[in-house]
């Protein structure tokens, strides 16, 4: 059984050379069009059994047209409805504010990108994720008795997608993805401990990924917990790659998009040239990393993609744009000059595209560390590898107050015991500007962070509950 039908990718080239037509038809001065179908399967774990399998897909087509600077937006399932469509895009475009200056983008050469389609993927079946599923449950049986897959799952996918415009792109191909997660408890002794950890690949995971041990170990590294009567404290923080994945993704992103910082409404804007991190730290977005997660050899406006230094030896030296938004702030006078960095993306074919990153990395000149290393460098602090609320940060100013019950207490260099629970707040701005250290294990984490285990000297605050 292949998973993705054979003609998909065909059927996707012809319904959008239809739309086209259309739009020659009707006069549109500028067109895009963007066509999607993915197919996949899935299963979800639940109190140690499978509770849930399910297969199916999902696609469609969107049309954004431009007019002397405006555009309109619409997106369609059935192709009967094309004209239709192009005829609502044409009359959200009419009343729509001009933007001086904004015009899709023209055709240029995109090398490939590889390691974001694996074949073996198209042939994986439900039976096939029943297995996996059946090995990880196995598997954490065997780490330890008392843990329980509680909540987690499983799943594959491919997609198909197809780009062609009126100013001569004409992009198509296949991408699959293959990802899991757990979240690993032990309730004994009137006491549960859990954990949460997950991976996802574009190639096919064919054998049970570090994450399952890794929720295994954190179960039982939080269990029976020691009294902390200090109060709230501001000590370094060692956060793993999965406890500072989330705020990572929900601060750094919007810090770095080209329009907040014209507007002032990121903590860096206005900072060009300046040091925003830690001398030693590069940010990096890389749209052609082979295999990664956001990868792709062109943006979602059909713009070929790049790998762009956006912070260097922590000085902001970069932002990341798309077209519309870089000719709407240089037509608002909120900067001199700007152009697309092929940093668009799109969500699906029901939205026009964004400005968002691809796969960042944080990476450091200095010598990387041992978790070991870094646990003396910290002396007495923490050790934080998850957190419950990271959608609150506030990505204008980096503040940010979250909880967490996955939180060892650090003295003398030496992990002393977990800790129940506990509030842990500050500004992930100042925490990054100075004295920070990274681990040598990269992972990825919070969509598609490449990031290390960090240890952050200053700017946090921890809340023994």
């Amino acid at each position: 059984m292949i998973m993705l039908p054979e003609d998909a990718l065909d059927r996707l080239v012809d319904g959008s050379n239809e739309i086209a037509n259309l739009c020659r038809k009707n006069k549109v001065q500028q067109w895009e069009i963007v066509a999607m179908q993915s197919y996949g399967h899935q299963l979800d774990i639940e109190a140690g059994k499978i509770s849930l399998a399910a297969g199916g897909g999902d696609g469609g087509y969107g049309i954004r047209v431009v007019e002397d600077g405006k555009f309109g937006y619409a997106h369609l399932v059935d192709l009967k409805s094309a004209d239709k469509a192009i005829q609502q895009a044409m009359s959200i475009a009419r009343i729509s504010p001009s933007i001086k200056g904004f015009t899709l983008p023209s055709n240029q050469d995109a090398g490939e990108v590889k390691g974001l389609f694996d074949k073996k993927i198209l042939s994986i079946g439900p039976e096939d994720l029943l297995e996996q599923a059946d090995s990880i449950l196995n598997e954490v049986s065997s780490l330890d008795k008392r843990a329980v897959v509680t909540g987690g799952g499983l799943g594959v996918s491919a997609t198909a997608g197809v780009l062609t415009s009126s100013e001569g792109i004409d992009h198509h191909g296949i991408t699959t993805s293959h990802g899991l997660g757990v979240q690993v408890s032990i309730d004994e002794n009137d006491q549960l401990t859990s954990s949460w950890q997950g991976e996802s690949s574009k190639k096919l995971i064919q054998v049970i990924p570090n994450c399952v041990a890794k929720s295994v170990d954190w179960a039982q590294k939080t269990r029976d917990p020691i009294k902390v009567d200090n109060g709230a404290e501001d000590l370094p923080v060692l956060m793993t790659s999965e406890g500072i994945g989330s705020l990572f993704s929900i601060v750094i992103p919007s810090a770095i998009r080209g329009e907040r910082l014209a507007r002032m409404e990121s903590f860096w804007s206005g900072k060009q040239g300046q040091h925003v991190l830690a001398e030693d730290l590069t940010l990096i977005d890389d749209a052609r990393m082979e295999g990664g997660i956001s990868s792709s050899s062109r943006d979602g406006e059909g713009v070929p993609t790049q790998r762009q230094v956006i912070v260097e030896s922590g000085k902001l030296v970069g932002s990341l744009w798309s077209t519309r938004d870089s000719a709407k702030l240089v037509a608002e006078g909120k900067i001199d000059k700007a152009s697309t960095t092929g940093s668009a993306s799109r969500g699906g074919h029901q939205s026009p595209p964004v400005t968002t990153c691809s796969n960042l990395q944080l990476i450091s000149s200095s010598k990387s560390n041992t978790v070991d290393e870094l646990l003396e460098r910290m002396d007495c602090g923490y050790v934080v590898n998850s957190v419950m609320g990271a959608h609150t940060a506030n990505p204008t100013s980096g503040d940010f107050s979250v909880t967490t019950s996955s939180i060892l207490r650090v003295e003398d260099g030496e992990v002393i015991g977990a800790i129940k629970q506990a509030g842990l707040s500050g500004n992930m701005a100042k925490a990054l500007s100075k004295d920070v250290f990274l681990s040598d294990d990269v992972r990825v984490s919070g969509g598609s962070m490449h990031i290390p285990d960090i240890l952050l000297m200053q700017a946090l605050r921890v809340n023994p509950i």
